[in-house]
């Protein structure tokens, strides 16, 4: 007998809601997501440390380069670095998640063969991961505002309501992805080399005015180039995002999230025999 060819946790009504099902396993996704992050830290000797570690070594060494080695003329080196360090943020999660999402159910093969065990939860976990440690990278921005005497705005606590339209997107990534990844093991390898296009295609590492108005167009179709600019705006500008354009990349978000966990649903009836 397959594993999942039909399960009573699939609920056709998930794909309008499709956070519904984290919603109802809030229980296992909760676990899941706790033994994952701790799992990630547990032998290392700095344990929980490493997320604050690793986003302060990189402050520390993009404001060495652009303000020692290769200053940006006409910008004040602290500024920029901030500026940039805010948009790695937001890229960082949309990395974490595409690049580890394709082998996240391969790495569970246990739990394939459990029939009543939610796939779905396990690319879902990935997602949690990535916003943990955006948190974690944002609070060290904050710190960072404090330390060289910049203003804090009030806009800041708006910064998960800009985040949340990305996350859900790429919940149904991660989906997509998770289900691909099964059959196709060079995902892996292929997605990591996409995560270094979109980077550089983004305006993670310079203000998109400054580009001719059809390559602003054209960078506006990266995942992370809307909230990166939107996520700049209310932690390091005090204005408030655009909410009309956070509007429709809500709702595209959510078709894609729809699409995401169909598909998903669809591909994990052959999970077991493939793994």
């Amino acid at each position: 007998m397959r594993a999942h060819a039909s399960t009573p946790l699939d609920r056709p009504m998930d794909l309008l809601v499709p956070i519904a099902v984290l919603l109802r396993q809030r229980v296992a996704y909760r676990q899941f997501l706790t033994r994952a992050i701790t799992r990630r830290y547990r032998m290392s000797s700095l344990g929980f440390l490493w997320t604050m570690v690793i986003p302060l070594a990189t402050l520390a060494i993009y404001t060495f380069v652009f303000g020692v080695v290769i200053p940006v003329e006409n910008v004040d080196t602290t500024t920029f670095t901030l500026r940039l360090f805010s948009g790695l943020i937001v890229f960082w999660l949309m990395a974490e998640v595409v690049t580890q999402s394709p082998g996240s159910v391969v790495e569970q093969t246990n739990l394939v063969k459990k029939s009543v065990f939610p796939l779905e939860v396990i690319p879902a976990v990935v997602v949690g991961t990535g916003l943990f440690h955006c948190l974690v990278s944002t609070s060290v921005l904050v710190a960072a505002l404090v330390v060289l005497g910049k203003p804090l705005h009030l806009t800041m606590i708006l910064f998960p309501v800009v985040v949340f339209p990305l996350a859900l997107l790429l919940l149904g990534v991660a989906w997509l992805l998770a289900g691909i990844g099964v059959y196709f093991r060079d995902l892996t390898h292929i997605v990591g080399l996409l995560m270094t296009a979109a980077l550089f295609l983004s305006p993670v590492f310079y203000p998109a005015e400054r580009l001719s108005p059809g390559l602003q167009r054209g960078i506006m179709f990266n995942p992370v180039s809307v909230i990166v600019e939107e996520g700049r705006s209310v932690l390091l500008d005090g204005r408030m995002p655009d909410w009309r354009r956070l509007a429709v990349y809500f709702v595209i978000a959510w078709m894609i999230a729809a699409l995401g966990l169909a598909f998903f649903r669809r591909a994990r009836k052959n999970f077991a025999d493939v793994l």
